[in-house]
């Protein structure tokens, strides 16, 4: 095929933003350090599980954006593959760092007060269901309804099911990017058909293990509580700030000089994913909460009564505000979907947005409510986003820079992604 674009150019990963990522992962360190030594323990885990939690689920966008990509035959993103590429190459790392997040969190205990008030031996995280004696008939703190749930919410069996999710992602992800770049050196049908069997396959795996991989790391700290919505609010909220992240590194690397193939179409393209979805997670948001209030039964509205503490509920509606108004306002017309500007700072809301949102589902359950409404986050919450944010900037432009081409040259649809216009 010819094109009088070159593929060829490889990224260099140097500049002020490899700097900036390497004094935001040192600023990270610290405030972990900190936060550990001045007995902050348990917020400390609490923070360090969000945003473990946070990279992973972006990373796994990116074997998602991938996977539906291949399965819906899609032909304008074929040339921005390489970006949810590195988020592939980077995955490992994150679940790894999620996986020792959770180990050491169940592992270090320490005595604390439990609901009734009692003294118990419990770990730092997953305290509601891991802590000592809650399912030992006789015990003191015997809980008959994490009694019932034991053959489930156990530590042995909770790392069997996050580990093997995590392996399977990672395993059909690397994949996908192994097919991509051997479809670079020798063309044909071959991989991009083969691409597409890993994709269908991935899609029925992690379209079933999701919502319980969601169930596990995050709504397991509120272990009395369930909702079967509460997966697919996950989802959502992983798809939106995965498409932001991949919408701003196409960005970075567009106003870098790097893929000048890409326009305002893909972008536009890219635009319209993080809109609709922006509004699909409000709906998921509004259905889970709006039967559990209106139902208004104490076992499932203790959830969000946790959460409109007066510590709390400020943050509760700035979350709805923020992930729902502002793209709603902000990218509604064609036009602002198509202005870089806009599009780059409604990313970054959205990025910052769904932080927020982590934080809503972890935080009441995990630490609890501080003395005020701002005093909820602190020098460590900062720091441990910087810390985090800045390893994955690092990790996924360092992935980057490890193509040798920045798109998929042969793939079957390059040259309909190429003059994708809309």
């Amino acid at each position: 095929m010819k094109t009088h674009n070159s593929f060829d150019e490889q990224f260099e990963f140097t500049g002020n933003v490899k700097t900036w990522s390497l004094i935001a992962i040192v600023i990270g360190v610290v405030a972990i350090a900190l936060g550990i030594l001045t007995g902050n323990v348990e917020r400390t885990f609490a923070n360090m599980l969000l945003m473990g939690y946070y990279i992973t689920c972006v990373c796994l966008c990116g074997v998602f954006f991938c996977a539906i990509q291949y399965v819906a035959q899609a032909g304008w993103s074929a040339s921005i593959l390489r970006i949810p590429h590195a988020f592939i190459k980077v995955l490992p790392i994150a679940a790894t760092i999620l996986v020792v997040i959770a180990v050491a969190g169940l592992a270090i205990t320490h005595h604390g007060t439990s609901e009734e008030g009692k003294d118990v031996i419990m770990p730092y995280l997953y305290k509601t269901w891991a802590a000592k004696g809650l399912t030992t008939p006789g015990s003191e703190n015997y809980d008959a309804i994490i009694a019932g749930k034991s053959a489930y919410l156990n530590i042995p069996f909770f790392l069997a099911r996050v580990v093997g999710f995590l392996i399977a992602y990672i395993i059909l992800g690397l994949l996908l990017v192994k097919y991509s770049t051997n479809e670079d050196k020798i063309g044909g049908m071959f991989n991009y058909d083969k691409s597409f069997k890993i994709a269908c396959i991935f899609l029925v795996i992690f379209g079933f293990t999701l919502p319980v991989f969601a169930f596990d790391i995050i709504m397991s700290l509120d272990a009395h509580w369930f909702s079967t919505l509460f997966g697919w609010y996950n989802f959502a909220a992983m798809w939106v700030s995965g498409l932001a992240v991949i919408t701003l590194v196409t960005i970075y690397l567009k106003n870098k000089g790097y893929l000048p193939w890409v326009s305002v179409n893909h972008l536009h393209s890219l635009g319209q994913l993080i809109f609709g979805f922006s509004v699909f997670w409000t709906y998921l948001w509004f259905a889970q909460f709006l039967l559990i209030y209106y139902a208004n039964l104490p076992e499932e509205a203790a959830y969000f009564y946790k959460r409109w503490e007066p510590e709390f509920k400020p943050w509760f509606w700035i979350n709805v505000a923020i992930n729902f108004a502002m793209p709603l306002l902000l990218l509604m017309s064609r036009d602002s979907k198509r202005a870089i500007p806009m599009l780059k700072a409604v990313c970054i809301i959205l990025i910052v947005g769904h932080w927020l949102d982590y934080f809503m589902m972890i935080m009441p359950g995990t630490v609890g409510p501080q003395s005020h409404w701002y005093t909820e986050f602190g020098l460590i919450e900062l720091g441990v986003f910087l810390g985090f944010a800045g390893l994955f900037t690092y990790l996924v432009l360092n992935a980057v820079s490890r193509f040798k081409l920045l798109a998929p040259k042969n793939h079957p649809f390059i040259d309909e992604s190429l003059h994708h216009h809309i």
